[in-house]
């Protein structure tokens, strides 16, 4: 057997994809479209609902690219507070459950010029950031929980902690909301 051979079997290439990049494509396209339905549905709560599919999906794909830590923090902070916070706010005040008037204010093609161009400024400045980036595998592995929370707890507590106080603004104004709604009725 060659060094060719042995290589190709080795090491797949593009045009023959393993069964965890098919269940990756796959996936993020059922993500993709959960997200695409969270942002263009007129219903509020279904549009919570459809967030955690997507976060979930989310979840899913780091699953895939063995990050087990950064699947269960997913799972944990967004879709389990995140989302349930999001839906507890709609509750307090009063949110309409069917079809909402208030959601769509007829700009929609401004917005998808907004988003398309800010989808792509987005990229550019990813691409651009690391192009020269280069991985260390003598290390420990990047999805592993020694490096995640190296990294998040070296880098990623201030703005952790401005969500959190965020978060907590905003249940805190669903609240009063609620109270201000219910005195005017009485």
């Amino acid at each position: 057997m060659t060094l060719a051979a042995t290589a190709a079997t080795a090491h797949p290439g593009f045009l023959s994809p393993t069964g965890i990049e098919i269940a990756f494509v796959l996936v993020g396209i059922a993500t993709l479209g959960a997200a695409l339905i969270t942002v263009t549905t007129k219903q509020l709560v279904h549009a919570a609902l459809w967030l955690v599919v997507a976060l979930g999906g989310l979840a899913v794909e780091y699953l895939l690219l063995t990050a087990e830590f950064i699947a269960w923090v997913q799972v944990l902070i967004y879709v389990g507070s995140v989302v349930v916070l999001l839906l507890f706010g709609l509750m307090l005040t009063k949110a309409p459950i069917g079809h909402s008037p208030d959601a769509d204010s007829g700009n929609r093609w401004a917005a998808l010029g907004v988003a398309v161009a800010a989808a792509a400024a987005l990229v550019w400045v990813v691409v651009d950031a690391f192009r020269t980036t280069w991985i260390d595998l003598d290390g420990p592995a990047h999805g592993s929980t020694e490096a995640t929370g190296a990294f998040l707890f070296r880098h990623w507590v201030l703005p952790f902690e401005a969500l959190s106080v965020l978060l907590l603004a905003a249940l805190v104004g669903a609240i009063v909301l609620s109270r201000k709604r219910s005195k005017e009725q009485s």
